[in-house]
């Protein structure tokens, strides 16, 4: 018996190992299909940004009570798998509570504090699920995430309310057995714990083999909840529990509102003044901006994994609480469904660059022109996404590339090229509006 449940926990776990192994060799693949981007070389200041910002959840602490809450729903989470050393090993050696083998004197204060964080979790999400549903806090409910974003978000807090509540009776019934010296169980005297003892009273009048069945079924629905988690994390919005420590470490630590200078333009300016420094009639045509993921940088595609979808840039957007079309998160979203049609495509060997569709057909133009490049999104995210870098790249693209823009623009880009100056002003009258 014991080695045919070694036998299947190996090969289930070999299984999610590769299925979530393959699903983030193809993310990274995505990732890496952008354009290259210089990334700050300070390492001390990349791994305070790990530790305050991804694993302290600093910027979220401008709302106390949900940034606690969050914080005990991640570090409970991330936390109580420690637990998984013992459960995986348990099931691959076949024994039973290998940690307390190893460290009886600390292993009931270990499991206590696993507990602990436990119910802190489900509280954390039952009320989590209240502001969504029944609060219907207004970012929440936006219409940029109706639909499966919104069940996505209820799906994964039910999730870890359940595997918190398998985690907590497979505790109860494994110390009830322990306590009536049933074997394997009573070969390690654990005592109980302090959170699974208020389950004792649900085992009243249980037979052996019925708590023996509860234990296992608890067990097993434990593991294999958690290898589901791993691998549904990959299509998820929450794939940001993974990617925020990267995205943490490679975020931009120039001054927010300092854009990034477009080499190829500087160059332009640099061979009027120096014809001889021009290259050959051979020499590729540069690109301005962007128009799908391929042209945008691979930090640009690892925030859009990365997003949460919390929606706190899209509050904190001007243009979008005006009534304007933008979401600095729908652009996001936008971002990552565009990458997941190309790693669908090829998945299939689809050769995705000779068909006629780009970033363009997920984010409008009127959506991009509505953004004021106030970095009020940037500064609003919990794990330093940029999405205006996006919207920067894009209208690059529609306006050098296209030259598509409104009639407004187009005149203001006429007297700053004629006249040095977005005003209809000769250059020498600029400034005489000084001695008025």
């Amino acid at each position: 018996m014991f080695i045919f449940q070694q036998i299947l926990f190996s090969t289930l776990l070999i299984v999610a190992i590769y299925l979530f192994a393959k699903r983030m060799g193809m993310i990274r693949k995505l990732i890496l299909m952008g354009q290259p981007e210089e990334i700050n070389t300070n390492t001390l200041q990349r791994w305070k940004n790990v530790l305050l910002l991804a694993f302290g959840q600093k910027k979220m602490f401008k709302n106390t009570l949900v940034a606690v809450l969050h914080l005990f729903v991640y570090v409970g989470f991330v936390v109580i798998n420690i637990e998984m050393i013992e459960i995986v090993s348990d099931g691959i050696f076949g024994t039973h509570r290998i940690l307390f083998q190893l460290f009886p004197s600390y292993y009931p204060l270990l499991i206590n504090l696993f507990e602990f964080l436990a119910v802190s979790v489900i509280l954390a999400c039952v009320v989590f699920l209240a502001r969504r549903n029944m609060v219907k806090v207004k970012r929440l409910i936006s219409n940029d995430i109706k639909g499966w974003p919104s069940t996505d978000a209820n799906f994964i807090l039910i999730t870890e309310i359940i595997l918190m509540l398998f985690f907590l009776q497979m505790n109860a019934a494994d110390t009830v057995l322990q306590s009536k010296g049933v074997a394997p169980y009573s070969e390690h005297l654990t005592g109980h714990f302090y959170f699974s003892y208020f389950f004792h009273h649900l085992f009243d009048g249980f037979s052996i083999q019925t708590l023996v069945l509860t234990e296992r079924l608890s067990w097993w629905c434990h593991i294999i909840g958690v290898l589901a988690f791993l691998n549904y994390l990959t299509w998820s919005k929450h794939l940001h529990i993974i990617l925020a420590f990267p995205n943490a470490y490679f975020s931009r630590s120039e001054p927010q509102g300092k854009m990034k200078n477009m080499p190829s333009v500087q160059d332009e300016v640099k061979y009027a003044f120096h014809p001889e420094l021009a290259p050959t009639s051979s020499a590729q045509t540069p690109l301005f901006g962007a128009k799908d993921i391929d042209e945008l940088s691979w930090k640009n595609i690892l925030d859009a994994f990365s997003c949460t979808e919390c929606g706190r840039c899209s509050s904190a957007c001007p243009a979008n609480q005006t009534g304007k079309l933008l979401s600095p998160r729908k652009i996001m979203m936008s971002t990552r469904d565009r990458a997941e049609e190309i790693a669908h495509k090829i998945s299939k060997g689809i050769q995705w660059k000779e068909e006629n569709r780009t970033l363009f057909d997920y984010i409008s133009e009127e959506e991009l022109r509505a953004c004021t490049t106030c970095n009020a999104c940037v500064e609003a995210c919990p794990v330093s996404i940029e999405p205006l870098d996006i919207i920067v790249q894009l209208r690059r693209h529609l306006i050098m590339e296209k030259s598509s823009s409104p009639q407004e623009w187009t005149a203001m880009f006429g007297n700053m090229e004629n006249n040095f100056a977005p005003w209809k002003f000769s250059p020498d009258q600029r400034i005489n509006w000084t001695k008025q």
